[in-house]
């Protein structure tokens, strides 16, 4: 739709007056670049009508700094208008901030917009608010239809499309401004100077806006399901040109689905040769395409060959059939997926599967034999992120059809309102979920009982999903662990919300708590009838040697009676050698972990070796949060930290075969 539908002939000014704008962006992490307000200040300064009648500021704060200074310098700037940006992650923040403002400039306006106020404003809008709006849809077109009536000095803000306001006893919502369907007329914030001189260090960049498809418990399909709009490919490179000249080291590529056109391989490798001329960016992150695998797997080999990327994501969410349908998604077929993973492998480059817990449809069962399907199919890694319930999303307006409940996250920053209980889950059942997610982010991610598990589900004796819901109990009953008592105060605060939790998980149990959590496997283990078995005992006794280090340091030969297996001193200080049996050597072969070799008919002595190139140095000076950031950047890309085996001779002893 062209802008001649809009209001378009030029209205009175408040002559001689500039007004000033700042937009307020408040994001997880630091340093990260306001690409929506530098959208919006770039489409309202191309507008003739506004030229000179507005001084634009980009006020950017993680949410983690202290309220009361961000408060201190925002009504420093004492603007005429502040835009908020508004997600799950800072509302709170936002609203507090807002009450504030408000009561400390009654003749300023504020405007919110963004995923978690857009067609709720009677939920974030003060009965008593004077000057206070909420922006439904599209930014751009609002906003600058905003800012020509404010300019006016008496504006008529019903003129304005897809605005919310309280007018006296009224609560006005006018209609819809239409999508921008052709992308250029915006202009690039990159190229037309908007984040010159900014000190940003992580680049938020857009291709493309729309999706196809229209998952239930997603927002970014529900708000634009019909054709994806593209930027021109020529402007994109320059942006990413841009970027990479200003020395930005990361790269988020917000499209919903990186590799759905064809064009993103070219884009793929342009990012390459920038980075190869400049140094920059060094990592790459988007959001890929959930059904075109091929492509995706050439994208990312292409990033892992240029050195910005070491993980795929593969985006499942459900391996449930009635989940599927309910929330109205088709994955890529399992032989597909199993390809894929094969291939990767092959590549050595890591990748990690998404599930949501608990989606609609799904129950206990079908998670837990999802689980064990994904293990079988050789997952590198498996993430399960609690379901939230999304403003705006198909979801959001079937809850009483879903029969869903929800319980809000302990915050005063995020508004997260995490999905407890469905009609197929109740809420005792949804943390048994979350215990199981533990079970299997340690057990089987952080690769503690790896080669058992597999043997254990390979034999028939215990399947992944039973054997990952047993631990699961296990660790509930030892309330004398520090470990342990960490994943009950994340199951009952919701803490698992977070995505640091995994991170933190990591940091604990590879790391400051690694002795603990050698004793609380072994535990467990001697508990359990196949104990009997002295396969499953030698299984055991390596998994505790081959657990990797997440962060560079000197490796330890765990305090563990080791009966199945010979332990030499250590090689060095990151490697070990051992003496297993032939069957091990087998069973190694069998899981893709001893390859290329021949192997013997007698047992034999491999070294593990604990070196990676990637791993950082544990920095004890760092807070918690800062070393689980770290380590949840590792657990995508686990492949990295996972120890190298190598067969190196028949061994000092000889060693029965396992029956």
């Amino acid at each position: 739709m062209s802008s001649s539908q809009f209001p378009m002939e030029p209205v009175e000014a408040d002559a001689g007056t500039t007004r000033s704008v700042v937009f307020v962006e408040l994001p997880t992490y630091e340093n990260m670049l306001p690409l929506a307000s530098g959208y919006m200040q770039a489409y309202a300064q191309s507008d003739p009508l506004l030229h000179g009648a507005y001084a634009f500021q980009i006020h950017s704060s993680p949410v983690t700094m202290e309220r009361e200074k961000i408060f201190a310098e925002l009504i420093a700037k004492r603007a005429d208008i502040y835009a908020f940006s508004c997600y799950i992650w800072n509302m709170k923040l936002v609203k507090w901030l807002l009450k504030e403002l408000t009561d400390a400039l009654p003749d300023s306006h504020f405007l919110l917009g963004g995923p978690q106020v857009m067609n709720h404003a009677e939920r974030y809008i003060p009965a008593t608010a004077r000057n206070t709006y909420v922006c439904n849809g599209e930014g751009e077109r609002t906003f600058r239809e905003f800012l020509r009536q404010v300019r006016t000095g008496h504006p008529d803000l019903r003129q304005v499309p897809g605005l919310s306001f309280r007018d006296g006893d009224d609560f006005v919502v006018t209609p819809n401004a239409p999508r921008i369907q052709n992308l250029m007329e915006m202009p690039s914030p990159f190229l037309n100077g908007v984040f010159d001189g900014q000190d940003y260090s992580f680049a938020i960049m857009e291709t493309n806006r729309g999706c196809p498809f229209r998952c239930g418990f997603c927002y970014w399909g529900a708000a634009t399901n019909d054709k994806v709009h593209k930027f021109e490919a020529e402007r994109i490179k320059e942006e990413l040109t841009w970027i990479s000249a200003h020395s930005f080291s990361g790269l988020f590529i917000a499209d919903a689905n990186w590799g759905l056109s064809p064009r993103d391989v070219e884009l793929s490798e342009h990012i390459v040769r920038c980075s190869e001329d400049t140094g920059y960016p060094l990592v790459v992150h988007m959001a890929a395409a959930k059904n075109k695998p091929e492509r995706m797997a050439e994208i990312t080999e292409t990033f892992v060959r240029g050195g910005l990327m070491v993980t795929q994501p593969i985006s499942l969410q459900t391996l449930n059939p009635l989940t599927l349908e309910l929330v109205d998604r088709k994955n890529i077929r399992e032989k597909t997926y199993i390809a894929l993973q094969r291939t990767l492998r092959e590549k050595r480059i890591s990748s990690y599967v998404e599930l949501i817990w608990p989606l609609p449809g799904e129950t206990y069962e079908t998670f837990k034999d999802g689980l064990t399907k994904l293990c079988r199919s050789y997952a590198d890694t498996i993430i399960v992120y609690p379901q939230l319930l999304l403003h705006n999303t198909p979801m959001f307006g079937q809850q009483e059809l879903f029969g869903i409940q929800t319980e809000e996250v302990p915050s005063d920053v995020a508004e997260a309102e995490v999905v407890v209980g469905t009609k197929w889950v109740s809420k005792e059942d949804c943390r048994a979920g979350y215990w199981l997610n533990y079970a299997l982010h340690t057990l089987y991610n952080m690769r503690a009982l790896f080669l058992l598990s597999g043997y254990l589900d390979s034999t028939g004796t215990i399947t992944y999903g039973d054997l990952f819901s047993d631990v699961a109990d296990y660790f509930r009953s030892r309330t004398d662990s520090e470990i342990c008592r960490f994943f009950t105060r994340s199951v009952a605060d919701l803490a698992n919300y977070d995505l640091l939790n995994s991170g933190k998980t990591a940091h604990m149990t590879l790391s400051s708590h690694r002795a603990e959590f050698d004793r609380l496997l072994a535990d467990y283990a001697r508990q359990q009838p196949w104990w009997q078995d002295p396969f499953a005992r030698e299984a055991l006794e390596l998994d505790l040697l081959a657990r990797p280090y997440i962060y560079r340091e000197r490796i330890r030969v765990p305090d563990h009676p080791f009966t199945e297996t010979r332990v030499h001193d250590l090689d060095d200080e990151q490697s070990v050698l051992v003496d297993v049996s032939a069957d091990m050597c087998r069973y190694l072969r069998e899981r893709e972990i001893l390859t290329g070799i021949p192997l013997p008919d007698t047992g034999a002595t491999v070294r593990i070796d604990h070196r990676a190139r990637q791993k950082m140095p544990y920095m004890a000076q760092r807070s918690l949060e800062h070393n689980a950031n770290y380590c949840q950047g590792m657990v995508l890309r686990f492949r990295e930290v996972l120890p190298n085996w190598q067969l190196l001779a028949s061994p000092t002893r000889s060693f029965r075969q396992a029956t």
